[in-house]
């Protein structure tokens, strides 16, 4: 049975890869931050307690702990590791440039060192996947691809191209085996709130159901390549199974505007989105990415994957998801619950 040690087990690629490992026969470990609240929803349906039989483990640690990733690489002994932590919200990354820098480039940089000495002790070789993002192209041209020069437009950007460098600097280096995952914009209903495909999605389910009103959005016009996330974990795993480590940009190939995932989405539920969306120049970045459309041919050659789920596909699915979320809030609400957080 293979080992694989998952940073950011807790997201929604974290989660997503959890699932897809454990159907491939692996145990799973993965590296949660301690917080005085519960934030293992995305994984609960998988997790079981270490009492009784199971293959799937946490961990409590932080990539801002180098000392306590030591550790835990020691603890687990793993044949795979795949770095998905990070302050991953570009917007934000603006107002926290210092947090986003230490987590997102720092972060990698210390478990990389980590592996290093443990790998130099064990006489062992761990195989190692890094997180990149489309936002490291940032202003360059569309559509980018392995050889398209970067050019970051956030904090965010900024440190996941030093990320990216770090994990190709330690491969020549020391001969470890690391991919760099160029992954463009990857959805889900497992997506955080706080991000403008779910936000939307989660605001035309509140909508629909009388709870909500308007919806604030920033730059309607930037121009994204989405695609499923549950899609994009299997990618990340056949980096990892191939005979030499490389870096592969992951994308569909399709470009769409926010407008357009607005339409789609309001469509889905019989909503006139120009009726409900307004704009807040708050959610507008200091410098806009206008256009990313990602050219995925080295991946589709190499590794023999390609996306199995489309545009239309991805937005109906979110928007279903939230229909019923909405419906389960409003039953609650009409209970007299009001727990609920509303979405801008």
């Amino acid at each position: 049975m293979k080992k694989a040690l998952i940073t950011g087990v807790t997201g929604q690629d974290g989660s997503y890869l959890t699932e897809f490992l454990l159907s491939k026969g692996y145990e799973v470990h993965g590296i949660i931050r301690r917080a005085s609240t519960f934030n293992t929803d995305r994984i609960d349906h998988v997790y079981r307690d270490p009492h009784e039989s199971t293959a799937f483990f946490l961990h409590y640690g932080d990539l801002a702990d180098g000392t306590g990733l030591r550790r835990i690489l020691e603890k687990v002994q793993p044949d795979e590791v795949y770095n998905l932590a990070a302050q991953s919200h570009v917007r934000v990354s603006f107002d926290q440039p210092e947090y986003t820098a230490d987590v997102v480039a720092t972060g990698p940089l210390r478990l990389l060192d980590a592996l290093r000495d443990y790998q130099q002790t064990c006489n062992c070789c761990v195989r190692f996947y890094q997180a990149g993002s489309s936002e490291m192209f940032g202003s360059a041209p569309p559509p980018q691809n392995e050889d398209t020069p970067f050019h970051p437009r956030s904090p965010y950007a900024a440190s996941k191209l030093a990320a990216h460098w770090y994990a190709v600097n330690y491969r020549e280096a020391y001969g470890m085996f690391i991919c760099n995952g160029i992954l463009f914009n990857h959805e889900s209903p497992r997506r955080g709130e706080t991000f403008v495909t779910r936000k939307i999605t989660r605001a035309v389910g509140r909508i629909k159901a009388g709870l909500q009103d308007k919806l604030y959005l920033g730059n309607l016009d930037s121009r994204r390549d989405w695609g499923f996330a549950g899609d994009y974990v299997e990618a990340m795993w056949l980096m990892l199974q191939q005979r030499q480590p490389d870096d592969y940009v992951i994308a569909t190939g399709e470009s769409h505007s926010v407008r357009e995932f607005l339409e789609e989405a309001f469509a889905c539920a019989g909503l006139d989105w120009q009726k409900h969306v307004a704009s807040d120049p708050r959610y507008c970045r200091p410098s806009e990415v206008d256009f990313l459309q990602g050219d995925f041919s080295k991946a589709r050659q190499a590794l023999g994957w390609s996306p199995s789920t489309s545009f239309r596909q991805l937005v109906g699915m979110m928007v279903e998801h939230d229909l019923e979320l909405a419906q389960r809030e409003n039953t609650l609400v009409s209970n007299g619950f009001h727990g609920f957080s509303r979405i801008g």
